[in-house]
């Protein structure tokens, strides 16, 4: 299945790619979260566009982005969160409550879908998540999940 892709999808691509993808993938997962359209011709000359205009952006946005890592990479974040006495969680962590946490201390403002975490953060400690500035720019974001 071609699809064109309307969000960055980590592994797969960025904004405006062309991507091949086994049916089940581009129906059950991207189509429904709006994170990829069905590929037509009139689609791939919006692409065409859509990636002209990023190459210009991203020459100066690469400047940007090496800033933005450093000043991520110098931060000390801590994420609040409701815990018991055990120091589990009452819930989890999301990506949302680090983008927050990230802004409150001071950090720029990041969006939630370019920030990874790879484990589901259950309990209180220090923890590290990948944040995706640019294409070629990935800073990693070390936080510390405190009680509240």
């Amino acid at each position: 299945m071609k699809l064109i892709l309307t969000h960055e999808v980590s592994g797969l691509g960025a904004a405006g790619d062309v991507v091949e993808v086994k049916d089940g993938y581009g129906r059950n997962f991207l189509m429904p979260r709006g994170l990829a359209t069905p590929w037509t011709k009139g689609g791939q000359k919006q692409v065409d566009a859509l990636v002209k205009g990023r190459e210009v952006r991203e020459i100066k946005d690469l400047d940007t982005a090496k800033g933005m890592k450093g000043q991520l990479e110098a931060k000390s974040v801590q994420v609040p969160a409701k815990a018991g006495q055990s120091g589990r969680l009452f819930g989890a962590v999301s990506n949302a409550d680090i983008a927050a946490a990230v802004k409150a201390a001071g950090g720029p403002e990041l969006d939630k879908r370019k920030i990874e975490v790879k484990t589901h953060i259950k309990t209180l400690g220090s923890y590290e998540a990948t944040v995706r500035l640019h294409p070629e720019v990935a800073a990693t974001l070390k936080f510390e999940v405190v009680p509240a």
